[in-house]
């Protein structure tokens, strides 16, 4: 994982340097200093038996049912049973500018596998960066934005997960505002196990949508996609099963005049095969915003 970590760091460095240029040349006056915040975020999900928390861009809530379910596979000879979760994710924000942000953190998540809810623990942490590849800016090519992260599970010991999610999304604007327009993308997820005797196959997501945002700054955004996961065993024994499903996830969020967003509400319901339900409340703390 060290390789791994410093890859994502020489991602940083590559895509700070690429587009200095640019920046110089193009962008507006740059402010005094960079967005400051933590983008908070809490999540309630309902997760049906037989699987984990899987979707868009819900590593953390996954790391931690993942390393739960290899510590416990043997007391659960049924496999997963059906589980509620709450998870709090408390990552600290950089924007450096308006096409890089850096971000890293822990989370917390308490899990009801039907004793009743367990303590409220950190359960893993996170680094990443989001990076716009390109930008449209009025062009007929679409902006294009990696966002990549490594989430490790809490504590450090046999059965820990390591996830390393990333998303490739395009971002075809219909007016010089980008205030509407279509999104198409994908999600990939990889994550090891540090257990001779368990797995988790990757987890794939295609997708496509578009977004509106009234004058008021409200912003609509809804995801239609398709969910591919190759399932989990233990010692020979299948914990998740593969399934390849619909997924649909929509994002209402309160905007500033600058686009930061103030407030954020997501859905998600995804089948696996059954329907899993996930309520996420984004509620950044800035230090620093422009």
């Amino acid at each position: 994982m060290r390789a791994v970590a410093m890859g994502l760091a020489c991602l940083v460095v590559s895509a700070g340097a690429a587009f200095a240029a640019d920046d110089e040349e193009d962008a507006p006056a740059k402010p005094a200093i960079p967005n400051l915040y933590l983008d908070l975020r809490t999540s309630y999900a309902s997760i049906p038996a037989g699987t984990l928390g899987l979707g868009f861009g819900s590593t953390s809530l996954s790391t931690a049912l993942e390393a739960l379910a290899v510590r416990r596979g043997a007391t659960l000879p049924n496999g997963l049973p059906a589980a509620k979760s709450i998870a709090v994710d408390l990552p600290l924000t950089v924007d450096v500018n308006d096409r890089v942000s850096l971000y890293g953190g822990v989370s917390g998540s308490t899990t009801d596998i039907g004793g009743g809810w367990s303590t409220f623990d950190v359960t893993s942490w996170n680094i990443g960066v989001q990076a716009d590849l390109y930008q449209q800016n009025g062009g007929r090519i679409p902006t294009i934005t990696l966002q990549s992260t490594l989430t490790q599970s809490v504590p450090n010991e046999q059965g820990m997960t390591n996830s390393f999610n990333n998303i490739l999304e395009f971002d075809y604007a219909l007016d010089e505002d980008e205030t509407r327009g279509w999104l198409a993308g994908m999600q990939y997820t990889y994550t090891t196990i540090a257990s001779p005797f368990a797995s988790i196959r990757p987890n794939t997501i295609l997708y496509a949508g578009g977004y509106y945002q009234w004058p008021s700054n409200w912003k609509f955004t809804g995801r239609l996609g398709v969910q591919s996961f190759g399932g989990a065993q233990l010692a020979g024994r299948t914990l998740a099963e593969s399934f390849t499903q619909p997924i649909l996830r929509l994002d209402l969020d309160r905007m500033d005049d600058n686009d930061n967003r103030l407030f954020g509400i997501t859905a998600q319901i995804a089948w696996m095969p059954k329907p899993s339900y996930q309520l996420t409340l984004r509620t950044p703390l800035y230090a620093a915003r422009n």
